[in-house]
């Protein structure tokens, strides 16, 4: 594969996925961990990713104000945004995980709502302030640098005091036989504390990100209540997880 495929290929999945691990880059390119650390370097260099020990992240990804420009798929990510809304109501409490497509939710939730939001995610924290009727609650812990978002056994322990109404978990990799998973395992225990904490689970994510699996389980498919895409929902794209019995939105 020449260098411009690989660099092109590489700034696809980090767009998508808004972050990568360097390892998952070579295998499925087949080649070497210090070429694709290479390319790694020389895309930092351009300004293009933010290079991170073991991998990259979006420049979306490093982000404290809201900058439409930053973020991959824009247009996508607000409809979902404007579709979760639609499942909210007054005086809930709210679990919000990181991402852009939860970042975007947070900008459009409705000023006139008194809400309660729980969120381990610093830019979701910070954007969810410019909302005055919603009382938000960092949920703190170590802070990751690479997602912005709190690790750890503290983390885990004030999840385990919460029992949300609803839960918008950002999701990277979501398939109907494997479930959705993730290549950071801190991230996987965080995630499910929140699906323990929440009355219902709703996954926001971009249809590019749906029938794609990563090494750690999170949990079973089945275990989500709502999927919310960009698409309509009669898609046959969202067919399968439609027939196991998810509401889409």
């Amino acid at each position: 594969m020449l260098k411009e495929e690989r660099l092109n290929y590489i700034l696809n999945e980090v767009k998508v996925r808004n972050r990568v691990l360097l390892y998952d880059i070579a295998i499925k390119l087949n080649v070497s961990e210090d070429t694709i650390r290479r390319d790694l370097k020389f895309l930092d260099e351009q300004g293009k990713i933010k290079k991170v020990h073991g991998g990259a992240v979006s420049n979306s990804f490093h982000i404290y104000n809201y900058k439409e420009d930053d973020i991959y798929a824009h247009a996508d990510k607000s409809q979902i945004g404007r579709k979760a809304i639609s499942l909210i109501k007054e005086e809930q409490v709210i679990l919000m995980s990181g991402g852009t497509t939860n970042l975007e939710l947070a900008r459009l939730m409705p000023d006139h709502f008194p809400l309660t939001i729980f969120t381990p995610s610093l830019p979701v924290a910070l954007q969810l302030l410019e909302h005055p009727n919603i009382e938000t609650i960092f949920v703190g812990g170590r802070l990751s640098h690479e997602a912005q978002i709190a690790l750890g056994g503290d983390t885990l322990n004030t999840l385990a005091q919460v029992k949300a109404d609803v839960c918008f978990l950002g999701t990277g990799y979501l398939d109907v036989q494997e479930g959705l998973t993730e290549f950071d395992w801190e991230v996987v225990q965080l995630k499910k504390s929140m699906i323990r904490a929440s009355k219902r689970v709703v996954a926001l994510t971009i249809s590019e990100k749906l029938s794609s699996i990563q090494r750690f389980k999170v949990c079973d498919t089945e275990s989500i209540h709502t999927l919310i895409t960009e698409l309509p929902p009669d898609s046959p794209t969202l067919g399968g997880f439609q027939k196991i019995g998810l509401e889409i939105i």
